[in-house]
């Protein structure tokens, strides 16, 4: 069977953040290290290979890249710096902007300039609508949001944004999970996918494969800024389609932006307590390990993961200040805040979920499912022979 190869492959990933891949001499230190590697699915010493050689279907066919979580071992033992976690975080960039149908990813990733200028429109997008559609007596007496935004408009607003997102993200997903199954996708039959459902679960709730690295301070940093988020799309998504009045972010209940306020032990008022605990901490960690790079993972910081923290971590902070605004009963500050809060958390929203780092919640889970799914389908076909 020929094998096509990509001589420019190299030279493209560098607008991804690769580095000099030519210093890998192919001795195995990064794959012996790796807890995750197995002889089924090697990495990542096979694909710094795959690179040398521009081998892009290999690389697009393969899972290996969603089934490493770069806690930075195998950087760590290379003899010649070459940089291995980095280069399969390099390739988990270029697969989303593969995945992505829109090409809205490959700029993103590519060009720091479209990412920034994107997110600014956007925000400034967001200002405009809440400054023209804002309530024509808003009252100055109390801080009360109803009085200039109603809630009605705003969870209608929510739920067509979170509609559209939830179409980019699961149409990119779709075209991960064809790159990575090809055509055993629909010869699988469906009761595998549906005993092997559970993984999926566990493992997007848990990330459990993280865990059994060496790192375990980067585990359970990756889980608290995983569950942090995913609480707030879950609050978005499940509990405003049931009418609770939640607005599109989870800081509702924590900075009480609408005037619903829940006893202090409501499940929804502890979610948004957690949500930001787990945020605010996981993000303030990462920053400052990515400025003093700290640990290999930290070491090589692409313009979209400053992007992403620094939007996650404005987000939480104005969701907080909010809430102190609220406390103290200041009318105009509070509506402010609430304007500038959105123009952070909608561009993140926007871009961020279903385009660049925060896909990497749908595609990872999904991969490894896949994979387990695949192993299950042959495991049984060679049974059956």
């Amino acid at each position: 069977m020929s094998v096509k190869v990509d001589p420019k492959l190299m030279k493209d990933l560098e607008h991804f953040g690769l580095k000099d891949v030519n210093k890998c001499f192919q001795c195995g230190n990064c794959t012996a290290i790796c807890p995750l590697s197995t002889p089924e699915n090697s990495f990542p010493r096979r694909f710094m290979r795959y690179l040398q050689l521009g081998l892009t279907d290999k690389i697009l066919k393969s899972p290996e890249p969603w089934l490493c979580y770069y806690c930075g071992d195998c950087s760590t033992q290379c003899p010649r710096e070459a940089e291995p976690g980095e280069a399969m975080m390099v390739l988990r960039r270029y697969l989303t902007s593969r995945y992505d149908w829109t090409g809205f990813s490959r700029k993103f990733y590519t060009s720091e300039r479209f990412e920034i200028v994107a997110v600014a429109i956007v925000g400034i997008l967001v200002g405009l609508a809440l400054w023209l559609f804002r309530g024509s007596n808003p009252n100055m007496e109390h801080a009360a949001l109803n009085s200039v935004w109603p809630a009605p408009a705003i969870e209608i607003a929510d739920l067509v944004m979170a509609a559209i997102l939830t179409f980019f993200l699961l149409s990119n997903t779709y075209r991960c999970a064809k790159f990575i199954m090809g055509d055993l996708l629909y010869r699988i039959p469906p009761a595998i996918y549906i005993k092997k459902a559970w993984e999926l679960v566990v493992h997007f709730a848990t990330q459990k494969r993280f865990g059994e690295c060496t790192d375990k301070m980067q585990w359970f940093v990756h889980l608290l800024i995983m569950t942090g988020y995913s609480t707030v799309f879950l609050l978005v998504a499940v509990f405003l389609a049931g009418g609770l009045h939640v607005i599109g972010l989870y800081w509702d209940q924590l900075a009480f932006q609408r005037d619903v306020e829940y006893a202090i032990w409501h499940p929804i008022r502890l979610l948004g307590y957690y949500a930001t605990a787990a945020l605010l901490y996981g993000t303030t960690y990462a920053i400052i390990g990515r400025l003093k790079k700290s640990k290999a993972p930290y070491k090589n910081s692409h313009g979209t993961d400053w992007m992403f923290l620094i939007l996650l971590e404005l987000t939480t902070l104005t969701g907080i200040f909010i809430h102190f605004a609220r406390i103290v009963d200041l009318p105009m500050t509070t509506y402010v805040l609430y304007v500038v809060h959105l123009m952070v958390a909608v561009p993140m929203l926007v871009l961020e979920v279903p385009f660049a780092k925060w896909a990497h919640l749908a595609f990872r889970p999904v991969v490894v499912f896949l994979t387990q799914v695949k192993e299950e389908y042959f495991k049984e076909q060679k049974m059956l022979a």
